[in-house]
């Protein structure tokens, strides 16, 4: 098997429609940054009407973890939740802190969770920099797609951007690339990375973020 021909491709960031199992042995790279199936489908209690249409592979780990054998003891970022059996072999844990943001979750408890999981894992080289806090705190996209949103579980730029810039050099790989966030930042920051998508609804919406001219030019978002 070759790879595909590339749904979009410029001098940083390469974007495959296809499956990431498929894919992944065919692909040198040297950091994994991803969001992937958490394992489970949510859906808000306030309108049984709006449920959203599922996301692909998110009624199980079982993708996630595969992935996970599959890169072996490379280094990696991998967000995650609570909700259901972490990785194994992690490092440390980072905490994505959204602020105020009180969540979805379930809407008649007290509290909304308003952070998720970040796991780092495999053998990183010996640090270069400073360190940074293992809080990391950032606002998540507005909600629904005319607010900016372009995927459900889209996480927000800056974030990743923050994230990758502690990631030891090489090319980023991203198999679940979503709305395409860390291929965007990726790009922001100059470093070339590969993302690999299945569901073809979220690609047209990564390419828009990716053809945008780089807003991080400067070292502060327009």
């Amino acid at each position: 098997m070759s790879l595909p021909a590339p749904y979009y491709q410029d001098d940083l960031v390469t974007l495959y429609h296809g499956d990431c199992l498929e894919l992944m042995p065919l692909i040198e790279a040297d950091v994994l940054v991803t969001d992937p199936p958490y394992g489970y489908e949510y859906y808000s209690r306030r309108s049984a009407s709006k449920k959203q249409q599922p996301i692909h592979n998110d009624d199980s780990i079982a993708l996630r973890d595969e992935v996970l054998r599959e890169w072996c003891d490379r280094p990696a970022v991998v967000f995650g939740s609570w909700k259901r059996k972490r990785p194994e072999r992690i490092t440390n844990m980072l905490i994505w802190n959204k602020g105020a943001f009180p969540g979805m979750g379930d809407l008649y408890a007290p509290w909304g969770t308003s952070h998720e999981e970040i796991y780092v894992m495999g053998t990183w080289p010996r640090r270069l920099g400073g360190r940074a806090a293992s809080v990391l705190t950032h606002k998540p996209p507005p909600p629904g797609a005319n607010a900016g949103r372009a995927h459900p579980n889209e996480k927000p730029t800056a974030l990743i951007r923050d994230l990758i810039g502690k990631c030891p050099p090489g090319t980023i790989l991203d198999p679940f690339a979503g709305s395409g966030s860390t291929l965007r930042a990726a790009k922001d920051l100059g470093r070339k990375a590969i993302g690999i998508e299945i569901d073809e609804r979220w690609l047209d919406g990564a390419v828009r973020k990716l053809a945008q001219d780089n807003l991080f030019a400067g070292g502060v978002d327009a």
